[in-house]
């Protein structure tokens, strides 16, 4: 990166990466395999809406190796706000982009049935998957949660996807990465894998590339992304808007 080119770019209090997607691989893919343990994060306005509500969890963020800005539609506002902004790198786009890459590979996977990771495997036959399915409410339960970090620890995989959830994944690969024993690069992308193993369908390009996917999403499944989407993340543009003015006052 050119030393005149910022690192990172602050945007709605989160410190995000200033690399697009192929930088981002090219930096993955050259880790040693026995390097120490560090990890991606991929903040949407879900996200961001909830670490505003739940101040402890910005550490899991400020620890990641990439905080990668995974939301078109934060991005197309921020431009029409006069806001710096990011490059969008979503969850679904590294990992898919990843994937294609990692032939010969170990791979972990921490969520998902094995079902799933069966149709995965049958995606990617040049990949080994080694899969743990921890239990519901991962948080709360401390002898799940030590089992999910040791089955990462024990297996020294090249990459783990941790496909749980926010804010379960982020707080898990937090909890790893303070211990000097782990090794490997993990990505902390939510339900991408789903994408990849033919289990979900993507919103079409056109949607995505206008900030629709959540719309696309929000019609497929409304029973559990109503909230979210229509009561929770509108939030995080109002943010935004507070902070160009904010910018501009000054």
């Amino acid at each position: 990166m050119d030393t005149l080119t910022p690192a990172t770019i602050r945007l709605l209090e989160v410190n995000f990466e200033n690399r697009g997607l192929e930088e981002v691989l090219e930096v993955l893919l050259a880790r040693p395999r026995h390097a120490r343990f560090a990890y991606v994060v991929t903040p949407n306005a879900d996200h961001i809406e909830r670490m505003s509500r739940m101040p402890s969890l910005k550490a899991a963020y400020r620890g990641a190796m990439f905080c990668l800005l995974d939301s078109q539609l934060i991005g197309l506002c921020a431009d029409r706000l006069g806001l710096r902004r990011p490059p969008v790198v979503t969850g679904a786009d590294l990992t898919a982009a990843l994937l294609s890459r990692l032939d010969g590979r170990r791979i972990a996977v921490l969520g998902m049935t094995a079902q799933d990771v069966r149709a995965l495997q049958e995606r990617y036959p040049r990949i080994r998957f080694l899969h743990h399915q921890p239990p519901m409410g991962l948080l709360h339960d401390l002898p799940a949660f030590r089992r999910a970090r040791d089955f990462i620890r024990g297996n020294e995989a090249d990459f783990i996807f941790f496909a749980v959830g926010s804010p379960m994944q982020e707080l898990l690969a937090y909890a790893i990465a303070t211990r000097r024993d782990a090794t490997g690069t993990g990505l902390c992308i939510g339900g991408a894998l789903d994408y990849c193993a033919g289990n979900m369908r993507r919103a079409p390009l056109w949607m995505r590339r206008r900030g629709l996917e959540w719309f696309y999403r929000l019609i497929r499944e409304p029973w559990r992304l109503a909230g979210r989407y229509l009561v929770a993340d509108p939030k995080v543009l109002l943010y935004l808007a507070i902070e160009a003015y904010r910018r501009k006052a000054r």
